[in-house]
């Protein structure tokens, strides 16, 4: 059975008419007939009561009017979904964030999503550091990352979407926290509590800044997230240097104070160089156009 032997069938059953039914879809009537009486022979059955004045579905042929009516809008919503995942108007995609990004970046990556493509889903996995989410496109279990570059090993385009200056997180009893503005080099004798792995962009940013104010920070304690990290500062246990995005987790007994020459840490669209995945193309040039920050041309590294 083909296709277009139940889009033929469909017609002559709307129409009951032979001729209306050829007309309709731009074939010859004897064409037509003889099409019917194909699926007639192949399913054994009558389908069609013909005399010289009407024509009438027997019941075999009303219950395939209605399966029918089924099928061809399966077919049609399948071909529909088709195209627009091939246009990137439609899927899935796996998201992975690090650190802050869930709160600073994530609102607005799903408003974006949602206006823009409306078909497109976003399976959110937060909380990866660059290392994590740098495997995962690699090997497909993520689709698209919002990390903090440089990537971790080879075959991972970026497109930065936004730079974020570092601040000072320290206890509202500490010294410093009376201060509006710090240096890094006020920085120099104390202990500070870094992010544990060894991957982190923020603690590479973070040294650099020390070492351009002439210091090597001593790290006291170390910390899984930003949320551990902050409490730890919170406690007393040392200071941190974090992004200013880190100020959207306030927690009691905590200040954050500018840190004018400390520098900055980016945030990148990430994915695996070579996919063809038109939804994940789709989901870039959107974020693209939403995202005001400084924008690179996606980059090989």
């Amino acid at each position: 059975m083909e296709l277009r032997h139940l889009r033929y069938f469909s017609a002559v059953a709307d129409t009951c008419h032979f001729g209306q039914a050829a007309e309709q879809l731009h074939i010859a009537q004897p064409a037509l007939s003889y099409a019917i009486r194909q699926l007639e022979g192949e399913l054994d059955v009558t389908l069609f009561n013909r005399t010289t004045r009407q024509v009438a579905l027997t019941t075999a042929g009303e219950f395939l009017r209605g399966e029918t009516e089924r099928i061809l809008a399966d077919v049609d919503t399948a071909v529909d979904s088709v195209r627009r995942i091939g246009a990137g108007r439609s899927g899935l995609v796996r998201l992975g964030l690090t650190g802050t990004a869930a709160l600073s970046h994530l609102p607005r990556i799903a408003q974006v999503v949602r206006r823009e493509l409306p078909g497109v889903a976003l399976e959110i996995r937060a909380e990866l550091l660059t290392a994590a989410q740098c495997d995962g496109l690699r090997t497909s279990t993520l689709d698209l990352g919002v990390l903090r570059p440089p990537a971790v090993g080879e075959g991972i385009e970026l497109r930065t979407i936004d730079v974020e200056p570092l601040v000072l997180a320290v206890s509202v009893d500490h010294r410093l926290a009376v201060e509006p503005v710090v240096a890094m080099s006020d920085l120099r004798s104390e202990p500070f509590v870094a992010y544990g792995s060894r991957d982190s962009a923020v603690n590479d940013a973070v040294l650099r800044s020390c070492r351009q104010a002439g210091f090597v920070p001593h790290r006291e304690h170390q910390a899984p997230s930003t949320a551990v990290l902050l409490a730890l500062v919170a406690a007393g246990l040392g200071v941190a240097v974090v992004p200013a995005s880190a100020r959207l987790l306030p927690l009691e007994g905590l200040v954050f104070r500018d840190l004018p020459d400390a520098g900055t840490v980016e945030f990148a669209l990430a994915w695996r160089r070579g996919q063809d995945n038109p939804v994940v193309e789709a989901v870039v040039d959107v974020l693209e156009a939403a995202f005001p920050g400084p924008l690179a041309a996606g980059r090989p590294l």
